[in-house]
């Protein structure tokens, strides 16, 4: 069994601890110190059941824990009249561990970290190196969390567009660190799919198939961030997008449209397209103008706005940007990217050495700080 494998089964073991009467947050300690003990001695000694085997070992460290605490001396004397479980009852709690991790009492950052650690599985090292934490802050992030949760029951309902954006947070975190946390999203959204009949999931799904489909060719050999218009697109995962737009289209044939899917619709067309010049821009507006209307988001009225550039002229996307906030993230480089189109290279170089300055990462102040230059060499030739 792999750790992938092995990480799938964590939501299970949880559910059958808090079942059986432990807290959640002593639960998942007590789980993820099962793990450990699977990683050490599994390669040599390979359990006939591994569910069975978390949650006795599980159950044990939960225990060993009460008993460790000497005001819950009560409880601990409750819990030990119970009959040992075995694997325990059929029901599957990996649904009610996503609606509590997802909890609004939670802040994003920590709603984020507490569904890595119950429902993906990882350490809380793991989940530090991947943001860039030191492990103690990120120790003491989810330590809270499960304070804040602690007293949440699995029967109460839980919100499903809460728990999509958690999972999409999670997506756009990237790369960093031992874990590939697009990846993890993607493994973890399929599972939710698995588990609940929702459009929604499914078009989240598709979205971060089809946006992970073009990681390859997102930068270059040396590292540098390869815009969509110039990336090679031999390089984009086929297998991927087929399956993107499969789930999507199935998602689709629902009529219950929500944000995920329009989002996802807007990918499809791009890969869809076998050169930037074929790229449907018609249709690409009109997924946004359906995608603006649903969230009324400033970040879909900014791409809107790259979209009708490219679909009825530069002059168009500058009217379109004209209606925005200026102060908004991007905008400065979005401005430019209009005014190189409609040929004023004097304004979009200052804009994209205006944008560089505040850009949000280093690759991206990198790329804008080349096309600065890249405009400003050819207006001295």
């Amino acid at each position: 069994m792999n750790e992938s494998q092995l990480r799938e089964l964590v939501p299970a073991v949880i559910g059958v601890l808090v079942r059986r009467g432990a807290d959640f947050a002593t639960a998942e300690d007590a789980v993820q110190d099962a793990l450990v003990e699977a990683v050490r001695r599994w390669p040599d000694d390979p359990p006939l059941d591994p569910k069975g085997w978390l949650v006795t070992v599980a159950w044990r460290k939960f225990l060993d824990a009460l008993r460790a605490d000497t005001s819950r001396r009560r409880r601990e004397e409750l819990v030990e009249a119970e009959p040992m479980p075995g694997q325990g009852t059929a029901v599957d709690d990996t649904l009610a561990l996503y609606f509590l991790c997802a909890h609004p009492a939670l802040t994003s950052a920590s709603a984020v970290a507490l569904t890595l650690r119950a429902v993906g599985g990882l350490t809380t090292r793991q989940i530090a190196q991947a943001y860039l934490v030191p492990e103690t802050t990120m120790a003491q992030r989810i330590s809270r969390a499960k304070r804040t949760v602690g007293d949440v029951r699995f029967d109460q309902p839980g919100d499903v567009a809460t728990v999509l954006r958690v999972l999409y947070l999670v997506f756009n975190e990237g790369y960093s660190g031992d874990v590939d946390l697009a990846a993890e999203a993607i493994r973890l959204t399929r599972q939710l799919a698995t588990m609940i009949d929702h459009e929604e999931v499914a078009g989240l799904l598709a979205l971060m198939l089809l946006h992970h489909a073009r990681r390859p060719a997102r930068t270059g050999p040396d590292g540098r961030l390869v815009p969509l218009a110039e990336q090679d697109r031999s390089r984009w995962d086929t297998a991927l997008i087929a399956e993107g737009i499969d789930v999507l289209q199935a998602a689709l044939t629902r009529d219950r449209l929500g944000e995920f899917q329009a989002q996802a619709a807007i990918a499809a067309l791009h890969a869809d397209a076998r050169t930037v010049e074929e790229t449907d821009w018609v249709q690409i507006v009109e997924w946004y103008d359906e995608l603006v209307r649903r969230t009324d988001s400033p970040v879909a009225r900014l791409n809107r706005a790259v979209a009708v550039g490219e679909a009825d002229g530069a002059r168009a996307g500058l009217a379109a940007l004209a209606e925005l906030d200026p102060s908004l993230p991007r905008h400065t480089a979005v401005a430019a990217h209009l005014h190189e189109r409609d040929g004023d290279l004097v304004t979009a170089a200052r804009l994209y050495a205006k944008a560089a300055r505040s850009a949000p990462s280093l690759p991206e102040r990198d790329h804008l700080t080349r096309q600065a230059a890249r405009l400003n060499t050819q207006l001295r030739s």
